[in-house]
């Protein structure tokens, strides 16, 4: 019998479970269940709602059940938010999110207690609100004092599924907190951030056995056999990358989601003072690979707009919004995206109209106009994140992969090839569950035991879409422009 693998790939936005095995070296997936995500505002504080999200788990992973026996289940999930347990295991209040306002707060306290060189050449983490490191100066004292174990959100899950507590290597790479250099925490920058070095877990490796299903887990899944929970690259952006379908190691990636993650693969950190000016950060891959790569604010722009719009009961359809901003002259408005004001939930169309008259440029007044400046304006960061990071390593870079969600987004694809005048290969839209669907395989040994055996899989398996560049010039001038 084919061995089923289930994954559970939570992202900022919404979260899934899917199912896969591999038949004739291919991957075959089969989505059972999918279920929104967002923050909850209370109290002027921004929670994530995790006992909503683990009743969707249990019950997606009782549809995979049912479908068919299970041989594992990964759970990979977005990056730097957390959990604190007490010392009885127990979950100390609901996780704050990555975008709440106190962040800003403990990123100025962080850079009070270390310097932010010693910092990037410590850890390789460029400082950011959103770094765990921060989030933990910004946490209640009380809280802190309670706490005597912190789990990431994906771990979190693993715990409440198997009883075992540990933190996976890709996620732990952006608490701010993991030795650059090594498999182990940053004693010194633990110290300096004054935190007890024993809340944080013992690291996992993808690939490890993290254990069996809890029986009161098993049994809520109407399961009567041992159902074993395989680690996989538990941040959602290094199992995409994982899955990125690349026939050659000249590549630049784009994992476009709520985030776009745009960057390339290396082989050990770049700690350089230059890396850390323009803000790249080394994260962990599978296999001991590097993903130096730069946070840029990504389609979240279009979602929030696209929330807002609702509000106002304005409610276009997303293809037909997306038709008509590609109709539209490209490069009439553009913002930098990454600008502070873009962070936090809110009205993101008056934001980005003020954006615009700042620059002194004409002001998108309507849902496909915004639309356009948005992607427009993603491109651009695309393309200036890729030819940084070009500069900073000596790579090559001959083609784009475009992953997540925004594969999907056919008039971004054609715009970050237009912007970068590289060809960008679109897909697969969900390659964060595939990353993890191919690291359980590789561990149930299904699959060869390097990164190019899983990719030549995503080739095999995945439909692939090629987006050629037309001319760059406009987009040389455009660029220029936001210098």
């Amino acid at each position: 019998m084919t061995n089923v693998f289930a994954a559970v790939d939570l992202g900022a936005s919404g979260g899934r479970v899917l199912t896969g095995r591999i038949t004739s070296e291919r991957l075959e997936v089969a989505e059972q269940a999918r279920f929104p995500n967002a923050g909850i505002a209370v109290g002027g504080r921004l929670y994530w709602d995790i006992l909503r999200l683990w009743k969707h788990i249990l019950d997606g992973l009782r549809l995979a059940a049912a479908n068919g026996p299970i041989r594992s289940v990964g759970v990979d999930g977005w990056a730097v938010d957390y959990g604190l347990l007490d010392r009885r295991g127990e979950l100390l209040g609901a996780p704050r999110h990555y975008r709440d306002a106190r962040n800003t707060t403990g990123l100025e306290r962080l850079v009070d207690l270390i310097d932010p060189s010693e910092h990037y050449r410590r850890t390789g983490t460029a400082l950011l609100p959103i770094v765990t490191a921060a989030q933990l100066l910004a946490e209640s004292e009380e809280r802190l004092e309670h706490a005597e174990r912190l789990l990431m959100v994906p771990d979190l899950v693993v715990y409440w599924l198997t009883g075992r507590q540990g933190t996976e290597v890709t996620n732990a790479s952006t608490t701010g907190l993991l030795a650059a250099s090594a498999e182990r925490w940053d004693d010194e920058v633990v110290s300096k951030v004054g935190l007890d070095p024993r809340l944080l877990a013992p690291l996992r490796q993808p690939g490890e056995n993290a254990g069996n299903l809890q029986p009161d887990v098993a049994a809520e899944l109407a399961l009567h056999r041992p159902i074993q929970v395989t680690v996989v690259a538990s941040h959602d952006t290094a199992s995409a990358v994982a899955a990125v379908p690349a026939a050659t190691d000249a590549f630049g990636y784009v994992s476009a989601g709520t985030w776009s993650l745009v960057g390339v693969e290396t082989h050990r950190p770049v700690l350089t003072e230059s890396a850390r000016s323009a803000r790249f950060t080394n994260e962990r891959g599978v296999d001991g690979t590097t993903r130096l790569l730069r946070n840029v604010m990504g389609l979240w722009l279009l979602q929030e707009s696209y929330r807002i719009w609702q509000l106002q009961g304005v409610v276009p359809d997303l293809d037909d919004l997306l038709a008509s901003a590609g109709r539209l002259p490209a490069l009439q408005w553009t913002i930098d995206v990454d600008a502070p004001e873009l962070l936090a939930p809110g009205d993101i169309p008056a934001r980005i109209a003020a954006l615009c008259r700042a620059g002194r440029s004409g002001v998108p007044k309507t849902p496909p106009e915004m639309t356009r400046c948005i992607v427009d304006s993603l491109a651009l960061a695309h393309r200036r994140a890729l030819r940084e990071v070009q500069a900073l390593t000596g790579l090559s870079i001959e083609v784009v992969h475009v992953v997540g969600g925004g594969a999907r987004n056919g008039l971004l694809c054609q715009a970050t090839a237009d912007a970068c005048g590289l060809p960008v290969i679109a897909g697969p839209a969900e390659a964060t569950a595939v990353g993890n669907l191919l690291v359980q395989a590789r561990a149930a040994d299904e699959l060869g035991d390097d990164l190019k055996s899983l990719r030549a899989c995503v080739r095999r398996s995945a439909v692939l879409v090629e987006y050629e560049p037309g001319a760059t010039e406009p987009w040389d001038r455009a660029h220029a422009s936001l210098e």
